[in-house]
């Protein structure tokens, strides 16, 4: 699945992924690369089955294109680094965090607990917690 989601643009299951409902402390990690890209602090429940942020840790870590597979019009995110296919955007997120909502596969995921942080090689983003 991560194979398929992050290199074939895929989308894995609503519902049935790792992270939609996880609620732990960290930032979310490119599967591929190990860019930092999210932040547990700006995930909500969006009710659509896959975790949802409100914005990426650092904007300029991720990159957005036009995408009109399955007849629609939507703007794909991909890792800058690695260029995984991470999900979508979409412009109905939270109104007072800005209105997007980073609608991203868990598969093209890690997740990095807050307090493994430093051992994983991610101390930088300690400061997101205090």
């Amino acid at each position: 699945m991560q194979y398929k989601v992050t290199q074939e643009n895929g989308t894995e299951p609503p519902f049935q992924n790792e992270y939609y409902s996880h609620e732990q402390e960290g930032i979310y990690v490119d599967i591929v690369s190990g860019e930092a890209l999210f932040s547990s602090k700006d995930k909500y429940d969006a009710g659509c089955g896959w975790p949802s942020f409100t914005q990426p840790i650092d904007k300029s870590q991720v990159t957005e294109h036009f995408d009109t597979s399955f007849g629609m019009r939507r703007t794909e995110v991909r890792s800058k680094e690695a260029d995984s296919h991470l999900g979508h955007v979409f412009t109905d997120g939270p109104k007072p965090s800005g209105g997007l909502r980073y609608c991203i596969n868990s598969a093209a995921l890690r997740f990095i607990a807050k307090d493994d942080l430093e051992k994983e090689g991610y101390g930088e983003y300690i400061t997101l917690f205090k």
